[in-house]
This record gives C-alpha cells, structure tokens and sequence, in this order.
C-alpha cells in the first residue's frame, strides 16, 4: 500500500495526540518528533506537486497507448487526488500490458519509449528528504 498524503497527515496527527509512554521520554520522543515532522514535509512536498504530476503522467500514458494502438482516455473532470490516482492505476495497468506486448513483439523503439516514461513518471514523483540537524 502506498499511502496518499491525507493518510500520512492523519498518521501524524495520531501519533501527536496519543499519550507517549512514561518510557518515551528523552532522545525516543525527539526521534519520535523528528520523523512525524519528515513525513508531514514530504507529505507537503506530494500535496504541493501530486495533481500537477498525476495529470501529465497520465496523460504521457495515453500518448503512449495511442502510438502502441491501445488508446485510452487520460482526461477527468475530477481533479481530486482520489479520482487521478484512480485513472492513473487504470492507465498504469493497461500500460503494463501493451509493454509487455511490445517486449514480445521486439518494438526495440516502443520498448525505448516506454522505460524512458518510467523514468520521467520517478523522477516527476521523486521526493527531497531534508538533510536532519545533527546528522
């Protein structure tokens, strides 16, 4: 399960609101903080960049199914992150399928293409975890 932003805000809320253990005190609980702030900052970083990214890969997937002949429609009045994360697992999946299909086939130039996106679509996702004071 990959988590959406939401959820990992509300994981820290929990985490804040909840009673800390007598035996939590000390170097524990600044660790403790330290994490619960990393993840709200990266958790900012996918809110700040998540529908900008989730609507350019999936259109870059619908590009990639028409030239392979398997179109697919990319677009949604919804522009919620649930609604795109919905659409992109749709187009994700059907990807697959036609990169499978193009290996079979030996489309070295499709096939190019392909791993190329996947490269686009990680390094469009890629998150900056902050270098920790003291570390």
């Amino acid at each position: 399960m990959t988590p959406t932003a939401a959820e990992v805000l509300m994981g820290n809320f929990m985490a804040l609101v909840e009673p800390a253990p007598q035996e939590s005190v000390g170097d524990y609980m600044a660790s403790r903080i330290s994490v619960i702030g990393m993840n709200s900052l990266l958790a900012s970083q996918e809110t700040e960049m998540g529908a900008a990214v989730r609507v350019w890969e999936n259109e870059a997937i619908s590009a990639v199914l028409s030239k392979a002949g398997a179109p697919l429609a990319a677009s949604t009045e919804d522009l919620s992150i649930t609604a795109l994360d919905a659409l992109n697992a749709k187009l994700r999946l059907a990807l697959i399928v036609v990169h499978e299909a193009v290996e079979a086939k030996g489309d070295a130039t499709l096939d190019r293409e392909i791993l190329t996106l996947y490269q686009a679509m990680a390094d469009r996702r890629m998150l900056v975890l902050p270098v920790m004071p003291g570390s």
